[in-house]
């Protein structure tokens, strides 16, 4: 069953509150990982293989670089999705 966007959005918001203790709530489409969420790159790697579970998705490494803001993530999960 494929995840719509706000489902992977939600979900998202989870795994990065989990990470880094940002409020679920913080986390919208808008907002950069670096400059908003203020989120390093070890906690975003984890957050990454976190959601490749989640979601069922395969996130190469040479991705996550162009993955700046969480609308991103969210279109890229959104469209790996088998």
């Amino acid at each position: 069953m494929a995840f719509t966007s706000e489902e992977v959005l939600a979900g998202l918001a989870e795994l990065i509150n989990d990470e880094t203790g940002i409020a679920t709530d913080s986390v919208a489409l808008d907002k950069s990982f670096t400059d908003d969420l203020d989120i390093d790159s070890i906690s975003m790697m984890t957050i990454v293989v976190n959601a490749e579970e989640k979601f069922d998705v395969k996130i190469p490494d040479e991705e996550v670089k162009n993955l700046t803001t969480v609308g991103d993530a969210v279109t890229f999960i959104v469209n790996a999705q088998g």
